[in-house]
């Protein structure tokens, strides 16, 4: 599973909990000065989840104002971009001049090698906490020219639409559901994150020139393959309904999906063939004819699903799904053997 670390508040006297907030704020990025109304009883949460040249971190507090100064940067210097995006409450991002107030769905982006001055606050601070995705970049890792973000910094930009919609998704998902991925996916997550975010920035800074062109390929990519996933139950998905959501070519899309040893179509068929296999397996669906799970993502026709099926697994789709119910049984029988044991 993706590796993640927690760090919970709660496992500590109440006393204690603020001051455990900033010796994690001090370890995992850089020492700031931070404040709180709830520094007497900080019930805070944050979870770690390193992706190779970047790490997501998911912040849930009541509420807090941080400043870095000139001074604490001379101490400390890790040479980090900031892109957080608010989940819940309102965020003031403030950088170089400019301040923004950043609502929930929306993302801000900062230096942290500049000074700034951030604050977060839950809407409603007796029922609700303040929660956020942050994105730490090492400058090193984003390409694109350093001495043109500054117009970003302190900015917001959307977390609702376009290639912003598409990186929020990807933060919800990987950092509430880790264990969907490998450790070995850390690498290649973290470099899908990136694309997406350079290729957001390059966006906003109106310089799509900046941002390379594997990075923009890389993101088109992303973006397609997202697309194709909400509608796999559209029976009238194609190739050229795909081109056509994303403004390009048929022949522009084959060419973004030669780099993958794929054809569009056969991603769109292998994907539904997943979905209903995956189907097919699961007990709980059992009662559910063959025909409505292969409707369910897309195969319309009985038997184009029986052909393919087979031609992908070597056996019909009826055979699947009895071959996997021996296992439940297996699984069913120990659990009850389990249950007649008496208690100690």
């Amino acid at each position: 599973m993706l590796h993640r670390e927690t760090l919970d508040t709660t496992l500590l006297p109440p006393s204690e909990r603020f001051g455990m907030w900033l010796d994690l704020v001090a370890r995992t990025s850089a020492p700031m000065r931070v404040r709180s109304a709830h520094d007497h009883d900080f019930v805070a949460r944050a979870d770690f989840v390193d992706l190779g040249p970047i790490q997501l971190i998911s912040y849930d507090y009541p509420s807090l104002e941080a400043t870095r100064t000139p001074k604490l940067i001379r101490q400390s210097d890790p040479e980090l971009y900031m892109l957080a995006l608010t989940i819940c409450g309102v965020g003031t991002s403030s950088q170089d001049g400019r301040q923004s107030e950043i609502r929930a769905g929306e993302f801000t982006f900062y230096d942290h090698s500049r000074p700034h001055d951030l604050g977060h606050h839950a809407t409603e601070p007796e029922k609700d906490q303040a929660t956020s995705i942050v994105m730490m970049i090492p400058h090193a890792a984003l390409p694109l020219p350093p001495q043109r973000m500054a117009a970003l910094y302190g900015g917001r930009m959307s977390g609702s639409e376009g290639i912003g919609a598409l990186l929020a998704q990807f933060l919800l998902q990987v950092t509430r559901h880790p264990e969907q991925y490998h450790a070995a996916d850390a690498s290649r997550l973290g470099a899908v994150g990136l694309d997406l975010a350079t290729t957001m920035l390059g966006r906003h800074l109106v310089a799509e020139d900046a941002v390379p062109t594997e990075v923009r390929r890389r993101a088109l990519l992303a973006q397609v393959q997202a697309y194709v996933h909400r509608h796999l139950g559209d029976t009238t998905l194609s190739p050229q309904v795909v081109a056509d959501a994303h403004h390009i070519s048929v022949r522009s899309l084959h060419r973004l999906f030669e780099a993958e040893d794929i054809t569009v179509a056969s991603y769109i068929r292998d994907l539904r063939l997943t979905r209903c296999r995956r189907d097919l397996s699961d007990h709980a669906l059992r009662n559910q004819p063959v025909q409505t799970i292969a409707a369910r993502w897309g195969f319309s026709d009985k038997a184009h699903f029986s052909r393919v099926f087979r031609a992908a697994y070597g056996m019909s789709p009826q055979e699947h799904r009895e071959g996997s119910s021996h296992p439940a049984r297996i699984v069913n029988r120990a659990a009850s053997m389990v249950n007649s044991l008496p208690a100690d």
